[in-house]
């Protein structure tokens, strides 16, 4: 650890003390709501520097850039810019994914955490949507509270870190939104069901309002059931997720925002359930292809020991009679993800983070 000026060693302090993973070292009480409300806040400047100062000895952020997919709209308002990813949870890293050419060293907690939350506050969503967070209660929620977001955390019921010793807690999907520009109207946290059956799979479905134009929008997170042999399955999951998200949205009368790891590429059912939707649902990052009518080659990249992984798995779905997708981050070349593939001492999970900026449709009353 480096040292550092007086300006700065009360932030690092605060920081640091996430770095422990005992921070919750009791399964049963990973549900309780900590209080960050009492905590300073802290400038995103000021924690990006930290962050920068632990990661030091490693190479530097790659470099992404946004492409802009205005077609002459206009807007009045800012863009609302939303953060999809999954970060790789921790007890799964270092303990049951085997990235057999990721080095243990660059998995290692301290210097990963600070990695991802590079990620987070180099590109400032406004909402951001996680999956396979193990270190919600003693990292994300107490820091990113202090950045004026509003936290919330739907665990898995049977999450697989509890498989690995010395884990942290179960992981899950967690939703946070500025405090400042939305205001929340309904939460509800909801346990996929398939052939009616409750399964292992969550998500998180919110209705704000946008304090600048009054609109209300519903943002969902979720992540499916994964490995290849459950394409039925997810395709009940998805069919359920649809289900709760047309009564939330009441058929689609308030947009909505869907982020997550669907586990599924798009040639599987569970892709075109959401595509076929009542909902008028369309996927952001098809924007990005010549066509407009194609997904990124991949989102994921990794390698373990049966082989070489390179998959489209995760998606940002929008209302696309109410909604416009200004911008979209970039992704990772393969020259930049290297041969060694995905997590590396670059990048600390093996899937991509996507980023979309959104407008309203400026005719609220559109038919769908």
């Amino acid at each position: 650890v480096c040292s550092m000026g007086n300006s700065t060693s009360r932030l690092y302090s605060a920081l640091a003390k996430t770095l422990s993973s005992s921070a919750v070292s009791q399964h049963q009480d990973c549900l309780e709501q900590p209080d960050s409300a009492q905590l300073d806040p802290i400038d995103p400047k000021d924690l990006l520097e930290e962050c920068q100062i632990v990661l030091q000895k490693r190479p530097p952020r790659f470099q992404r850039d946004f492409v802009n997919l205005k077609k002459n709209t206009v807007s009045n308002h800012r863009p609302i810019r939303v953060m999809q990813w999954n970060i790789l949870a921790q007890a799964l890293g270092e303990g049951k994914d085997n990235f057999v050419q990721c080095p243990m060293e660059a998995l290692k907690w301290e210097e990963r955490k600070c990695l991802i939350l590079e990620e987070i506050l180099e590109y400032k969503p406004d909402i951001l949507c996680l999956q396979e967070v193990d270190h919600y209660f003693d990292t994300f929620e107490p820091l990113l509270s202090r950045l004026g977001y509003q936290c919330t955390f739907f665990p898995k019921p049977w999450s697989p870190c509890l498989d690995v010793e010395q884990n942290n807690g179960p992981d899950g999907c967690a939703l946070f939104f500025l405090k400042d520009r939305f205001e929340l109207i309904n939460s509800a946290n909801i346990r996929l069901t398939a052939m009616k059956l409750k399964t292992n799979q969550v998500a998180i479905a919110q209705t704000l309002k946008c304090n600048e134009t009054g609109r209300l929008f519903c943002i969902a997170v979720t992540h499916l059931k994964a490995r290849t042999g459950w394409e039925r399955f997810r395709s009940a999951q998805g069919c359920d997720l649809l289900q709760n998200l047309k009564d939330i949205t009441q058929g689609a009368k308030i947009p909505l925002i869907i982020c997550g790891d669907f586990n599924a590429e798009p040639t599987e059912e569970v892709y075109r359930e959401f595509s076929n939707s009542s909902l008028n649902l369309n996927s952001a990052y098809k924007l990005l292809s010549p066509d407009g009518q194609s997904e990124p080659p991949y989102t994921t990249w990794k390698i373990r020991p049966s082989g070489e992984c390179r998959h489209t798995l995760d998606y940002i779905w929008y209302s696309q009679h109410a909604l416009n997708v200004n911008s979209a981050l970039g992704l990772l070349t393969e020259e930049q993800i290297g041969p060694n593939r995905l997590p590396s001492f670059n990048y600390p999970s093996d899937h991509l983070s996507l980023v979309c900026d959104f407008s309203f449709n400026q005719d609220p009353d559109r038919l769908l």
